[in-house]
Formats: structure tokens, sequence, C-alpha cells
């Protein structure tokens, strides 16, 4: 699994909602910060499949690579666009960063301003087991970027008044219930209430394997309890695009995916976007990976294509979501009233800063209109920011961690528009002036940040959150690992830090926290006897997750989540365990013998998720 719905300027700066096709996950650093932890495979600029470099044939005259590098990259100027040859540049200079080794799992980017090309590129292998090397135009999956497909055909039979977006669900589908007060515009913007059917306990499993039509997946959660009223709250929901995409069956009479094709890429004059069928071949097509328990990579679980459906069911390559994203920003497929209704969030949905399948967040103080997507063995991202009509697309063949997609995404657009963002380069801080920035800081809705002097690096930790190490830059300013977001220490006249501004995504006026108090202390761990871990070992399930509890070999108790790595839990109590990376809390409940159920609590949410028998 991996991430999916928005831009996270850091995870390490804020907690942000996540969303995977498959499977929403209400604490989601409880399982990504642990993958995104595994070392990155060894690469370098050698990688095959990488775009060609400008001036490459160039015999004369003869100028180091590293020199031209640096006079490429550096010839954009705060405010001025990139041009092509800036752009290649340093777009390879961010990959090379990542070290995508060329036999491991790859990625494929492309960078455009309108109808511009800046940069199309590739590392990585398409196939690890054959050694075939990734290419700019391989097919991938896209997981949920799939969403703003389906609702572009809603709104599109909007247009041509064969449906309001205040309309009933019942109006298309009688027999739904409740569906008298679910409208169309909830099922868009994830305020519905369904049960989304991959949180379903045990559902991604086996069940998730089944070829099913669109009235046998309905079927399996619309007799299910709601989540809330309709219009009442905000959650990510898979089951509700299932929703649109029956919607608009029951309006055209045809497949939901024949209607995408119909009605937005062939007008459009894309080809490259298509339905993953069964039982057809798509030429170009990479296969997906995922990571073991070990670490290790391996396949992609398997997954019937017919069950993400509107969802999420879609593939395509870099060049033909660029083509989208033309077509849609561009005002040649939607109505200016549907598009603004799509792309600006209301209701439930406007605190989530969602609208209909795209999130609009913000950049170098720009508005970005972006989502991500997650599936088996995939992981995708689509921007767009309208001011520059600049677009960055990032494919990948995994679903795991070891390749920062959104801080690359983030650095690219603002380098495209000429404000690119520095290179951190850490500087030695004296000790002294680091401790004397420990304690907790506040701001609005009882938020608190620590920050804390261990083993000479200050650590952030956001109330709830994962424990991140600072990179020091000099003038009391951080950096944040692997993102873009930093962090700026204020001082009193007695020296002491009064106040802290954390800036995420490169704006002026970042979040600002006041000291409230002194450090706590720090939390201590005990080990527990064999009975004690012995009590609290076994699978515990609820329908938003799972957590597998055992014991290695080494003896250590360790939690795994399906699909993903293992990790150490720490105990504070016999009944109490700690993730500290990612600031989660798993309490196994009071009393004698197996514990019955587990409680986790991470970023102001908490989960109860019952022993399974």
């Amino acid at each position: 699994m991996t991430k999916d719905l928005q831009h996270r300027p850091a995870a390490c700066a804020r907690v942000c909602p996540q969303a995977l096709w498959m499977v929403l996950r209400l604490m989601p650093s409880f399982v990504h910060s642990i993958a995104d932890r595994l070392a990155a495979a060894r690469g370098g600029r050698d990688a095959p499949g990488r775009s060609t470099q400008p001036f490459a044939s160039m015999r004369h005259p003869q100028i180091p690579a590293t020199v031209l590098l640096s006079l490429l990259v550096g010839a954009v100027q705060a405010g001025q666009p990139a041009t092509p040859a800036a752009m290649a540049a340093y777009a390879d200079k961010l990959l090379d960063e990542q070290k995508l080794s060329r036999d491991g799992p790859g990625v494929t980017v492309l960078v455009a301003r309108g109808d511009q090309l800046l940069y199309k590129g590739a590392r990585g292998a398409a196939s690890i087991e054959l050694g075939v090397p990734m290419q700019p135009d391989h097919l991938l999956r896209i997981g949920s970027v799939t969403k703003q497909f389906a609702a572009a055909a809603l709104l599109k039979q909007i247009d041509a008044g064969k449906a309001k977006l205040d309309d009933p669900l019942s109006k298309y589908l009688p027999d739904y219930p409740n569906g008298s007060r679910i409208t169309l515009l909830q099922l868009l913007n994830h305020t519905s209430g369904v049960k989304s059917y991959t949180g379903i306990p045990g559902y991604m499993g086996e069940p998730i394997k089944r070829d099913l039509g669109t009235a046998e997946l309905v079927k399996e959660f619309k007799d299910l309890p709601v989540d809330f009223a309709p219009g009442e709250k905000w959650a990510y929901n898979n089951s509700g695009y299932v929703l649109v995409g029956a919607v608009v069956e029951a309006i055209s009479g045809q497949r939901w995916y024949q209607s995408v094709d119909e009605l937005l890429l062939k007008p459009a004059g894309i080809n490259s976007v298509h339905y993953e069928t069964g039982d057809q071949l798509f030429q170009g097509m990479v296969r997906g990976y995922t990571t073991n328990g070990s670490g290790q990579v391996a396949p992609a679980g398997f997954l019937s294509m017919t069950q993400p459906h509107a969802a999420g069911a879609l593939i395509g390559n870099a060049e033909g979501l660029w083509r989208w994203n033309q077509a849609l920003h561009g005002g040649k497929l939607l109505s200016k009233a549907s598009y603004e209704r799509m792309t600006t969030p209301e209701g439930a949905a406007k605190p989530r800063n969602y609208g209909f399948g795209i999130a609009s967040v913000r950049l170098r103080d720009q508005v970005v209109l972006a989502h991500n997507g997650g599936i088996h063995g995939f992981s995708a991202l689509l921007n767009y920011l309208p001011a520059s009509q600049t677009t960055v697309v990032i494919l990948r063949n995994s679903d795991s961690g070891g390749f920062a997609q959104d801080m690359v995404a983030q650095k690219l657009a603002a380098f495209a528009i000429g404000e690119p963002f520095p290179d951190a380069v850490p500087v030695v801080v004296p000790i002294e002036q680091l401790r004397v920035a420990e304690g907790v800081f506040g701001r609005e809705g009882n938020q608190t940040r620590t920050l804390r002097l261990k083993d000479g690096v200050l650590q952030s930790q956001r109330s709830g959150g994962p424990v991140v190490p600072l990179a020091p830059l000099g003038g009391d300013r951080f950096a944040f690992p692997a993102s873009v977001a930093q962090l700026q220490l204020e001082r009193g006249a007695d020296g002491k830090v009064t106040a802290l501004t954390v800036f995420n995504s490169g704006e002026k006026q970042g979040e600002r926290w006041t000291r409230s108090g002194d450090l706590p202390p720090e939390r201590e761990f005990i080990k527990l006897s064999a009975a004690q871990m012995d009590a609290l070992v076994g699978e515990y399930s609820s329908p938003q997750f799972s957590i597998k509890v055992f014991l290695d070999d080494k003896g250590r108790l360790l939690g795994q989540a399906p699909g993903q790595p293992s990790f150490e839990l720490l105990a504070s109590t016999p009944r109490q365990a700690h993730v500290p990376q990612v600031g989660a809390q798993l309490d196994f409940g009071a009393g004698e013998g197996k514990a019955g159920s587990l409680t986790l609590t991470q970023g102001g949410q908490t989960l109860v998720m019952p022993r399974k028998p």
C-alpha cells in the first residue's frame, strides 16, 4: 500500500489525512513511516532508463559534467520559469539523490508548463525479474487519480442535462438503502457517510481477488451501517466512487470506463489512459512491487481490477496524464460552472481542501490541484499549478517506501515556476544553542510540538506524530528530513527560545507555535517477561485497520500491518506498548491472560481493534 490523496508537505511537520485506493488508513504514519525508513537501494546517474541529457552529444567545448550541471541548475533565477535544459538537469539531480537502483522498482517523471514539455524521464526497472529498464512512456496503475476521471464523467453528464449534483442517489439506484438522503455531490466529495468497502475486516485478503460486476460490488457494502449521516462529516471513501461509477452507468447504459473514454479521453485525444481489463494485454505495462515483512522487494499482491472500479482502476503513462491536465484544467471538457464545483471544496469537505477527486493545496503560496494514488504495487501523483499551467506527474511501480515522492514533486514544481527550494546544507551548531530550544510549544486546537535534544540532535514531535530529527541550517533554521518543510526558532532577549514557525511548503507565513511549557520527562520502557509478551501476541482487526503482534526469532515483540514491514513494540507497562518513531501508542486493556483487544492511539485519533478468534 502507499500514500494517497494529496501533497503531504512533511509527515514530520503535520499530520495530514492520507487515503489509499485500497485501504483508508486511520493511522497512516503508523504504517508508512516505517516503510519510508527502509534504506534506499544503491543507484547512480548511470542508471538505465533516464532521459537523455541536453548537450550530451556535444564534444566541444569540453565542460566537465559537474560544472555543466551546476551551470544549468543555477540558470534559474527567482521568478524566472525554468528552461527545458535547466529543468532536465535539475530533475536528474533530484532523481540521482533518491538513489533508485537500476534493478529495483522504478519511476517515471514528467514536468510541463502549458504545452511545453520541460522534462520526461525514468529510472529503475519496469521488470526486475527480466531486467527491463523503466521507460518514460511505460504504463502504470494510477490508483485514486482515477477518481477525477470518474468525477469528470459524471459532471459531463450533468452538463448535458442528464443529472444534477443535488439529485438523490435513489434516482439512479432505487434500491440503495437511505439513497434518498445521499446526493451525488456527497458521493463526489466524500461526505456521504457510506461504508468504505476497502475497510471491511478481511476484505483486502481473499475477497479483493474476485471478479465482480458493479451491482455485485455495491452489494458488498450497501447494507452495512453508515459511518455518519450524509453531509455531516468528511471521510475518504472508495465506496462513494464505486457509486459514482454506478450512477454514470445508470445514466449512460454502458460501463463507467466506456463513458470515461467516450466523454473525456477521445474528445481530448488521449490514447494512453485505459481501464485495465483482465483479459487484455497493454503494451508497455510494467510490473508492480511491494516490500515483504523482511523489508525486501517482492511482487505486489494480487487483486481483481474489477474491484477498484471508478475509485482506482485506470492505468496510464506520464504524458497521458499531462494531456489530461491540459484538457481538464484548460476548459476543454467541462462547463465553467462544473469545473469550479469540481475544484472548489465546500461543506464538510472544505476543511479537508477536497473537491471532486481533486484536492486543493498550496506550494510557494500558489494553489496546487492535486491527487495521489496508491494501489497494489503502484503509486501515483498528479499535480497542476493553475497560475503557471504547470503539470508534475510521478508514477512508480512500488507501493512501498524508498522514494520521497511528495518532496520530489514539490521541488520539481517550485523549480519549474522559478521559485526553487535551495539545497538544505546542514551546519554544526553548538549543543548549548540546541539545548535552550528544548520545550513544549502550542497553537490553536490544543496541538503541541515538543523539541528535545537527544544524542546531540534536536528532535521535533507533534502531538500524536512521529519523532523527527531536525537538521540545523544556521540562523536558528532547521530542515525536516526528505521534505521541503523547515522550522525557524524565535529567541527572546535572554537567548531562550520563545516560539517557532513551521514552513510546510515554502509559504511566506508559516504555522507559529509559542512556548507553552518545559520539556516533559522522556518515557522509559521496560522489559516484558515471556508470559507478558505471550499475552499480547495475536491478530487484532477493525474495519479500518489490522495489526498482527508476534515474537521474532530474537524474542522481540513486533507488530505488523498487512503488506507492511514489521516494527518493534516498546513496552511502558505490561499492557501498553509504543512505536516512538511514529508517535503510536498501543493499549491492550487491563486484566490477566490474553488481551481481548488493542487500542491504537496516534495523531489525536483512537482506533479499537478486537482480537481475532
